[in-house]
């Protein structure tokens, strides 16, 4: 009986540890057709993006590709990255957390047309 409860213990203590994953903030900047941040490295885990549109003169998004997946078929975004509401001038919106694993990812904005742009997690 008290094997279980130590066994029960310890499923409950990482269960506990894997909820408690801390989620980060990535914060990048649109200005008209490109973003101020050319390049983003990351860990491993959890993220939410928070999009600035510096005076685009359009609303923006965000668009998070595997490198490698055709970045104008929307079926290879990672959905949960867009913005969840466009970006007007002079506001901030941001996305859904996204779990990013070891990788090249491509980042861009249609919407501002900027290039597309790389996120690496070591």
């Amino acid at each position: 009986m008290k094997k279980l409860i130590a066994l029960f213990t310890f499923v409950l203590a990482i269960t506990f540890t894997a909820q408690a994953q801390e989620v980060k903030n990535v914060s990048l900047e649109q200005t008209k057709g490109e973003f101020t941040q050319k390049e983003v490295t990351l860990s491993e885990g959890s993220y939410v993006f928070n999009i600035t549109n510096n005076n685009v003169g359009t609303d923006v998004g965000f668009v998070l590709v595997p490198e490698g997946k055709d970045a104008s078929d929307p079926k290879n975004h990672i959905s949960a990255a867009y913005v969840t509401k466009v970006v007007a001038d002079g506001k901030t919106e941001s996305s859904n957390t996204v779990t990013l694993k070891k990788g090249t990812y491509k980042y861009f904005c249609p919407l501002n047309k900027t290039p597309q742009y790389t996120l690496t997690v070591k």
